[in-house]
């Protein structure tokens, strides 16, 4: 009866207070599933635009097949994660080659999909086809952690499992859709992170954490993310009308995304060591006319500082010629990183 009542408070809280969202309220699995992919890594507010920009493009799943990798990269470009772009074309190719470009309809056909996890399974389940599958996701971890006062790391094998095993107990399993869109909502909006308003809280006469005076503590967490820093050093080399750029076909941050001539090193280069780099190699006239100050671009891993030089030349040379040579104005057909479009952004 409890697990009951809470899911009702959480339901009638959000049908009082829920953002009203584009991929809100519709059935369409390949919509939710975009939606959902999009939101793994990115805030509501910047999601949107881009979510509606991309549904646009590609509405539905056999046109996102068709597409090329490099238009669908450009029209993630900026979100970051572009792993998730790389598996939803992918995906879309599987679908389309193994469902007959019809989205599959149960939980283990999802499950089987690339880039689906359990979460995002059990969202399109639950969504789409209201399916009694409970999603946790950091908001549900939350939530769940708080009010039944769970202290065991969100982070651990024993801690996912109790939570999911916690999640399904209070699953609607009537309505599971709209329970699990209520208690990700409720994570978002009203229990968040850090001070949450407690006091007008519909969950707080029966929140362990609140009782216990414990919610600034959970969820708890056992490990430390290690980040790794890396130092780039990027060149926008002009020569007559045309700059160059390379792609990123390693299996690193922003594979198959295009980016400026770059030397990475164990520091940033100062100015008067450019024209010792191999990139500039037997050419006799190089001018540097600007450096930007230092970028710092952090990632989940890794934080990467980065400097920019714009560099004149007159000549190319043999490493040159194994670069893509383009005119300045054709850079807005190329995907490339938010790193990259920040300096691009301010030269404007």
């Amino acid at each position: 009866m409890l697990q009951y009542n809470i899911s009702k408070a959480l339901t009638n809280w959000y049908l009082e207070n829920k953002r009203e969202l584009p991929w809100r309220d519709i059935t369409d699995p390949y919509r939710i599933w975009i939606s959902e992919i999009i939101l793994q890594q990115t805030r509501v507010n910047q999601g949107m635009s881009y979510y509606l920009r991309f549904v646009e493009r590609f509405p539905e799943v056999k046109s996102l097949a068709d597409a090329d990798e490099d238009e669908v990269l450009k029209y993630w470009q900026g979100l970051g994660y572009y792993s998730r772009a790389r598996n939803l074309h992918k995906t879309a190719k599987i679908i389309t080659d193994k469902h007959d470009g019809i989205f599959p309809k149960t939980h283990s056909d999802i499950l089987q999909l690339r880039g689906i996890g359990e979460y995002t399974a059990a969202a399109i389940s639950s969504f789409a086809y209201n399916q009694p599958y409970a999603v946790v996701d950091g908001n549900v971890f939350r939530v769940l952690s708080r009010i039944f006062g769970v202290e065991t790391p969100i982070d651990s094998t024993t801690g996912k499992k109790e939570f999911t095993q916690l999640a399904l107990k209070l699953l609607d399993k009537n309505e599971p859709g709209l329970h699990n869109q209520a208690i990700m909502e409720f994570g978002a909006l009203q229990c968040v992170p850090v001070l949450p308003d407690c006091g007008i809280c519909p969950l707080q006469a029966v929140c362990k954490a609140y009782s216990l005076n414990l919610v600034d503590k959970l969820p708890v967490k056992a490990t430390k993310t290690k980040v790794r820093e890396r130092f780039f050093n990027y060149f926008y080399i002009e020569f007559q009308d045309k700059i160059f750029i390379q792609k990123r076909t390693e299996k690193d941050i922003w594979q198959n995304l295009f980016e400026l001539p770059l030397v990475e090193s164990d520091r940033l280069f100062e100015p008067h060591e450019i024209t010792e780099n191999d990139l500039f190699a037997n050419l006799k006239h190089i001018e540097i006319s600007s450096e930007t100050p230092t970028f710092k671009h952090i990632l989940s891993h890794q934080r990467i500082f980065a400097r920019f030089f714009t560099v004149h030349i007159s000549e190319k040379n043999n490493f040159l010629n194994n670069l893509i040579e383009i005119k300045k104005d054709e850079l807005d057909n190329f995907a490339v990183s938010r790193l990259t479009l920040l300096f691009f952004e301010k030269r404007k």
